[in-house]
């Protein structure tokens, strides 16, 4: 089993206050706390500051704030650390699979046998859509952008799943996650067949959660598709990879959405919108971009030398997080699954 680090929970309780000693001189203690892990990190709790000060923060872009406490990822970026519940994310990838650390990062622990059967049957038990469905994905043009088509999809989900819900239940909000993790293949597959105009291939139980995903994109009705292993295990271990990163942009965008109890299908939907951004998850697709231009390695030495030299328009993109100011801790997995696909082609 991977190894977990003490103490990955929520912040301590304040201990420790500072204060603030605004112009004119008032004072406003602001209590301090710290996490359980970082510690040389300090958290100031300035909740009352408009109501006893009438002052406000500037901090655009929330560079230096924190929305809530979370149990969940921890990120630090001079070390390059990354940790879903405590677990070294490399180290989820090398000793699990994605329906694990999902599991993982739902109830806050790694699934027994039978928790873990219990969890896959009802991830499986929701991989279906309506099957109107199908003719949701034929009003969009053959080039239509697939994050366009994930966000109408997404927010679509929301008209199927609204009634007899309550969103203030914890089990609820469990049911909206499964159902969530199980549909995005289907949908991410639908619209991928709908592009290449093949007709849909329906989800099937019994396979990977990855396997059934490169089974929807790459099946036919006329040609049986026989999972490649090592792919299959690239796209289990990418998705593990990509499971969660702390309070990003798409992470604060579904709760900014959610806090006004809003559907979490539209949250979530949101949340896709917000990832599409090139200084986001749309960083991914400006990569390909960037290979696409550079055509040929007899290209690379001008490429790198027009990057150094700050040409305008010209950007290397793909080489790591800026939060990371060390190493990139999901790379070093990421390295070697690059290398298994390439000693294939």
């Amino acid at each position: 089993c991977p190894t977990k680090s003490v103490g990955m929970t929520e912040m301590s309780g304040a201990q420790e206050f500072a204060t603030l000693t605004l112009p004119g001189g008032q004072e406003h203690k602001i209590p301090v706390y710290r996490g359980t892990l970082g510690e040389d990190i300090n958290f100031l709790d300035i909740r009352d500051l408009y109501a006893k000060t009438n002052s406000f923060t500037y901090d655009p872009g929330f560079t230096c704030t924190a929305s809530c406490t979370s149990g969940i990822t921890y990120v630090d970026g001079p070390k390059g650390q990354c940790l879903y519940r405590g677990y070294p994310v490399a180290e989820l990838c090398a000793k699990c699979d994605f329906m694990e650390v999902a599991h993982l990062l739902l109830h806050g622990e790694l699934p027994d046998k039978k928790d873990k059967r219990r969890f896959i049957e009802q991830i499986e038990s929701e991989y279906m859509v309506h099957e109107r469905f199908k003719d949701f994905f034929k009003v969009f043009r053959m080039n239509a952008h697939p994050m366009a088509i994930m966000v109408a999809a997404t927010g679509s989900l929301s008209a199927y799943y609204h009634d007899n819900l309550d969103w203030s239940k914890p089990d609820d909000r469990e049911i909206c996650a499964v159902r969530l993790i199980a549909k995005m293949p289907t949908l991410a597959a639908m619209a991928y067949k709908g592009h290449i105009g093949e007709p849909v291939v329906y989800p099937r139980a019994g396979m990977t959660y990855a396997e059934n995903f490169l089974h929807m994109m790459h099946a036919t009705p006329t040609k049986a598709y026989k999972v490649n292993p090592i792919h299959a295990r690239a796209i289990d271990k990418f998705l593990i990879l990509h499971a969660d990163h702390e309070q990003n942009a798409s992470t604060s965008t579904v709760r900014i959405a959610g806090s006004s109890q809003a559907n979490p299908f539209a949250c979530i939907a949101a949340g896709i919108a917000s990832l599409w951004g090139p200084a986001h998850g749309g960083a991914n697709e400006a990569v390909i971009k960037m290979l696409n231009e550079i055509g040929s390695v007899e290209n690379i030495p001008k490429f790198i030398d027009d990057v150094k030299n700050k040409r305008s328009g010209i950007r290397l993109m793909g080489f790591g997080h800026r939060v990371y100011k060390n190493y990139d801790p999901r790379a070093q997995y990421m390295r070697i699954l690059c290398n298994q696909i390439f000693e294939q082609l």
